[in-house]
């Protein structure tokens, strides 16, 4: 709840930090809209001035972050190999500050158990996906709908997932290290 006084300045990431809080102390099920609006100090309808749904509180500000893995990508010179471009940005997209571990396990555990955020992260891993087709299009001149970047997208996804399960399962998990050797599997294949 917010204390007396000057009311703290409203942000995306600060809607959603308190609503991972909520979401981590009560449930998902259990926290309402309402609940998050009362706990941000501000109105229902406020909220949904940042969010469209409840659903989208959890994932922050992801459609940012798409963003900067897709400036990522752009940057790489072309010398760069179609492998190592991936990890790169795959790394980089999931690199934190060791003070923000505590708040994105607890934000990646919610979204990889809650049944209702995992359906909506399908919405979400389409974004991700999209950002990973076009970089493979546009490496290999084809179209980012086409079965290759499709196909890439989809595995890169399915390694940032795994690397997450096992990140979220052993504290001492070094997640940079998990997506690193798990990316790897696309340099030398199957």
């Amino acid at each position: 709840m917010t204390t007396p006084g000057r009311r703290p300045s409203t942000t995306r990431a600060r809607i959603s930090a308190i609503a991972i809080d909520l979401f981590t102390e009560q449930g998902f099920d259990e926290t309402s809209v309402d609940d998050i609006a009362a706990a941000a100090g501000i109105a229902r309808r406020t909220l949904f001035r940042y969010y469209p749904s409840k659903n989208a509180i959890a994932w922050g500000e992801f459609d940012t972050h798409l963003e900067g893995m897709r400036r990522h990508l752009a940057d790489i010179p072309p010398s760069v190999g179609l492998a190592e471009s991936l990890r790169s940005s795959l790394v980089a997209f999931n690199r934190l500050d060791p003070s923000e571990v505590p708040a994105h396990r607890r934000r990646m555990a919610l979204l990889l158990t809650v049944p209702a955020l995992q359906a909506h992260s399908m919405l979400m891993y389409a974004g991700w996906r999209e950002v990973v087709a076009d970089h493979v299009a546009a490496v290999t001149g084809e179209r980012p709908r086409d079965h290759r970047p499709q196909t890439v997208a989809w595995l890169l996804l399915g390694i940032a997932l795994a690397a997450y399960e096992q990140w979220l399962a052993d504290d001492r998990a070094d997640l940079d290290r998990l997506l690193t050797e798990g990316s790897r599997i696309l340099d030398r294949g199957l």
